[in-house]
């Protein structure tokens, strides 16, 4: 049976390149994407269909779910991608963090709200939600860590929170054979802040990988962990 498999965000960067290697991979690929036409040109571009999609909007949460029901009846795996990073380094700005948290935590917690009913009827379904190492509060405190001076206090927060959050998840399901994983693709060359296309060392066709990795775990892979390409990351 072929599977299923949803991703937000993913017109453009580490979301498409994730859904061009699951579309490779054999997968039903559905592209989330909150502009319409830039779904439909990046779903036709790897041979998958678009989702218009909204993670900050729950009606639009709620339309593509029903969606996806009607579709395909159940949903393989959910790759919680869509986040941003509006804030200049250094700066507490509490506008652009609440825009921040909406989007980078209550966007997946709503996403799975509404697609965990279609993810309970897969046989053994896959959440991977797209955090950062900037959310890990051992390495925020480690003058150590080459992330140590960068400041983006909103952001930091809504990933630490999506951590928090992924371990919870997986608590409510330890009872079904759903694993729910966050994972840290690195620093990836997309637009997700100005200046970090030029500046980051990852393209996103590789840091893709790890994410697609975690969303084809077997049976006795883990659940509740967060992770990088090499290892488990400290919380």
């Amino acid at each position: 049976m072929t599977k299923i498999a949803l991703i937000t965000g993913a017109n453009r960067g580490l979301g498409l390149e994730t859904a061009r290697l699951l579309v490779e991979a054999g997968m039903t690929v559905i592209v989330g994407a909150r502009d319409v036409a830039r779904g439909e040109a990046a779903a036709a571009e790897i041979g998958a269909s678009s989702l218009p999609l909204d993670v900050g909007d729950a009606a639009s949460v709620a339309r593509a779910a029903a969606t996806v029901e009607e579709r395909h009846g159940r949903l393989d795996l959910l790759v919680n991608n869509a986040g941003i990073l509006p804030e200049a380094p250094g700066v507490l700005d509490t506008r652009m963090a609440r825009a921040t948290l909406d989007t980078n935590v209550l966007g997946p917690m709503l996403v799975i709200e509404h697609f965990l009913p279609l993810l309970r009827r897969a046989d053994a379904a896959r959440i991977v939600n797209v955090s950062s190492t900037m959310g890990s509060l051992a390495d925020q405190s480690d003058p150590g860590s080459p992330y140590y001076g960068l400041v983006v206090p909103g952001y930091q927060a809504s990933k630490a929170a999506l951590n928090s959050f992924t371990i919870g998840l997986a608590k409510l399901l330890a009872d079904t054979p759903i694993k729910v994983n966050a994972v840290c693709p690195g620093w990836v060359q997309t637009d997700l802040a100005p200046g970090n296309r030029e500046q980051a060392p990852t393209p996103a066709a590789d840091a893709a990988r790890v994410v697609v990795r975690y969303a084809q775990l077997d049976a006795d892979g883990p659940t509740g962990g967060f992770f990088d390409a090499e290892r488990a990351v400290a919380w």
